[in-house]
């Protein structure tokens, strides 16, 4: 790791939103701490039936860096992130916050390239559709659903970004404060397109890095059709909202 990582490896905090995840803290966290040993990492549980917050508990009981939010059920992923970024602003004194899956299908070695990058840049989108990142694993149909889906998100809001509908970002607490604060109701995965916009109109820095996904091999995925459906209605709304604000 270069000395710009290192310096702010110790002000990072990764948030992981948990639903079923059993199968998979252990090794993601295990895997996160590998590269980033002096970071923090928040798992925020929707109640699992799996037992996924009995282990993080767990986890946490062993580990200080490690902390763990328990939410009363699954409320959806943007609202999960929203009450993990509170908390780790508010709680852990966070300078620098990542959100990505827990179901290992992020990974974790980019880390430290995608937080060295924050020395000049307010946001880095792990990006799938950049020279250098991929997809592994997935059928066919779903990586036209997801090329298509950030291809529409582009259409409609103007933004440059070749993956808008990723998950796996690093954030300035600064800018994810104000970005926070603006009136956001999606849920689902449209959320990733929702926050990177309302952080482009504040007049946010935004890279991207190459990441290669690839598809869990625990547990199942949370896309839905009712989740695919909400992006397509509300991505078109979203180009006239915030029209207010501005760097």
């Amino acid at each position: 790791m270069s000395s710009s990582q290192n310096e702010h490896a110790g002000s990072v905090v990764v948030c992981l939103p948990t639903y079923n995840e059993s199968r998979n803290i252990e090794r993601i966290t295990a895997e996160i701490f590998a590269v980033l040993p002096r970071a923090r990492i928040l798992v925020i549980d929707d109640n699992s039936p799996d037992g996924t917050g009995q282990i993080a508990d767990s986890m946490a009981e062993k580990n200080a860096a490690v902390s763990v939010l328990h939410r009363k059920g699954k409320e959806g992923l943007g609202k999960a992130y929203i009450d993990g970024f509170r908390h780790a602003m508010e709680n852990l004194s966070a300078e620098y916050i990542v959100q990505m899956d827990a179901d290992n299908s992020h990974p974790a070695n980019r880390l430290p390239v995608m937080i060295g990058k924050m020395a000049k840049t307010d946001l880095v989108l792990g990006s799938r559709y950049v020279p250098g990142g991929g997809v592994q694993n997935w059928p066919l149909h779903r990586l036209m659903i997801s090329r298509f889906g950030s291809w529409y998100a582009r259409m409609w809001l103007g933004l440059p970004c070749s993956d808008l509908t990723g998950g796996f970002k690093v954030w300035r607490a600064e800018l994810l404060e104000k970005v926070i604060a603006q009136p956001i109701d999606a849920g689902g995965y449209v959320f990733q397109v929702n926050t990177t916009l309302i952080a482009s109109r504040l007049g946010a820095r935004i890279e991207e890095v190459p990441i290669i996904f690839t598809d869990r091999c625990e547990g199942s995925s949370k896309m839905s059709m009712s989740i695919a459906l909400e992006a397509a209605w509300r991505v078109p709304m979203m180009r006239f909202a915030y029209k207010d604000l501005h760097p």
